[in-house]
């Protein structure tokens, strides 16, 4: 007879998730500094991104100037996602925040009021997930994260299977020039040769294009 657990048993309460974690590229507008009005227009933007992201519940790890540290910054902290503002100087070193990333790639979603096809194709070449143009308002901040994080998700799918297409061909190739190797030297036909090489892989536990490039290493000695 089946039995059930008593319904005052206690349960292990399910795990929030994780909080994104987000580090902020932006002008650091020194103390005064609001007193100008171009720095005043930055404080205004730098605000909106700030109020956006906590209120959509991000974790603002740092907000950093864009200096000539800041991706040796960005490969300490480690982020999820990069957020710029490009009306900051932080344009100018752009380049240096895909390097960064690019063992470790992550989001980058730039905020600007730059509309310029050149200036957006640039950003994109350069690996900026997101070109958010007249974007930056608090209340906008989450859709467009989400539609970024859902959008850099997908294209790294897509480079992954790609990836692995590549791969998977690579080794026909190897495999293919095996065969012919043993074809060739054992007088098999190509069905036989195919057989050898499984025996021999799984004789000594390998794959079978790791034991097509061992056949190739050989002849290539040989030669």
């Amino acid at each position: 007879m089946a039995t059930h657990p008593p319904n005052n048993m206690p349960r292990t309460p399910a795990q929030p998730p994780r909080k994104l974690r987000i580090v902020v590229v932006n002008t650091i507008v020194p103390d005064g500094g609001e007193h100008d009005a171009a720095l005043a227009v930055q404080v205004m933007r730098g605000n909106a991104l700030r109020i956006g992201l906590l209120e959509s519940g991000y974790d603002i790890v740092a907000s950093l100037p864009a200096d000539i540290y800041l991706p040796d910054r960005i490969a300490q902290l480690q982020p999820d996602m990069i957020i710029i503002d490009a009306e900051s100087d932080a344009r100018d070193v752009l380049e240096h925040i895909v390097i960064a990333s690019r063992d470790e790639r992550r989001p980058i979603v730039l905020f600007t009021e730059d509309d310029t096809t050149s200036s957006m194709d640039a950003a994109m070449a350069a690996g900026v997930s997101a070109y958010i143009v007249a974007g930056l308002q608090a209340e906008r901040i989450k859709p467009v994260l989400n539609v970024a994080l859902a959008r850099f998700r997908q294209e790294q799918k897509l480079l992954a299977e790609l990836s692995e297409t590549r791969h998977k061909l690579a080794e026909r190739k190897i495999i293919d020039r095996a065969k012919g190797i043993l074809m060739t030297h054992h007088r098999l036909t190509e069905d036989q040769a195919y057989q050898k090489l499984r025996s021999m892989a799984m004789n000594k536990n390998l794959k079978l294009a790791e034991i097509a490039q061992r056949i190739l290493d050989v002849e290539d000695l040989l030669a």
